[in-house]
């Protein structure tokens, strides 16, 4: 789970909004209505968003227009027909904050480490003060021996802010850790939609279709880059490969 803005909130229709609020018909106010909208689009993703989440999604709305992107270099760009079939990246060594989560459902389990990730961004934290969030937000997912299914344990990172790089501040819930990686190279493929076993599966079966067999990838994992909230219809995402040499 990503963010989830007050523009999301005012661009729901007033039939949306009323479904939201069925089972609670008292009159609302602006971070109630927040809440029940993040209550609503969760449910869809089988998990619940607690009620000790309002701070942390005040938090998060507040600031929802100072995402600070992380700091790629482009390496090269494929197309064919104008069409860009995948770019890759390199992304540069620093601190990640992390957590792993293994739910029974891929989607419940990068929501459920996400809304960790929230509250050490927003002042559970040793600094005590929101540290701001970049984007994307990178979910790692590992591939059974046989090949056919993902693990169950999900890791979901945050790159921390230019800010904190130096000093990373340390996370209060001890499920949270802070991780210093080495540059990596990926390869990126854009999609849009929804994130789950099946869909990612898919984009996995593609982009191994467009690189080949003899591809110099890792083939044990992969990442999943976020750069939009569920509330979007088709927010984008990219599936990244790992090349074993920058």
């Amino acid at each position: 789970m990503a963010l989830i803005s007050l523009e999301d909130l005012d661009g729901l229709d007033d039939e949306q909004l009323d479904d939201d609020i069925t089972d609670n018909p008292e009159p609302m106010d602006e971070d109630e209505r927040l809440l029940t909208h993040w209550q609503a689009v969760a449910s869809t993703h089988h998990v619940s968003v607690p009620p000790d989440m309002t701070g942390p999604i005040q938090e998060m709305t507040r600031n929802n227009q100072q995402r600070e992107p992380i700091p790629f270099t482009p390496v090269s760009c494929h197309e064919k027909m104008g069409e860009v079939l995948y770019e890759e990246r390199c992304v540069p060594a620093g601190h990640w904050a992390s957590v792993t989560k293994g739910e029974d459902l891929y989607e419940q389990s990068i929501s459920m480490g996400f809304m960790k990730l929230m509250r050490f961004i927003c002042k559970e934290n040793s600094a005590g003060r929101y540290l701001g969030m970049t984007v994307p937000v990178i979910n790692q997912i590992r591939i059974t021996p046989d090949g056919n299914t993902f693990e169950k344990d999900v890791q979901t990172s945050i790159f921390l802010p230019a800010e904190f790089q130096l000093d990373p501040p340390q996370p209060s819930d001890p499920d949270i850790t802070i991780v210093y990686r080495e540059p990596i190279r990926v390869v990126a493929r854009t999609f849009f939609g929804t994130t789950t076993e099946q869909t990612l599966s898919a984009q996995i079966a593609m982009l191994w279709e467009i690189l080949g067999s003899g591809a110099d990838v890792h083939t044990d994992g992969y990442m999943v880059a976020v750069y939009e909230n569920p509330g979007v219809a088709r927010r984008r995402n990219e599936i990244w490969f790992l090349r074993r040499n920058l």
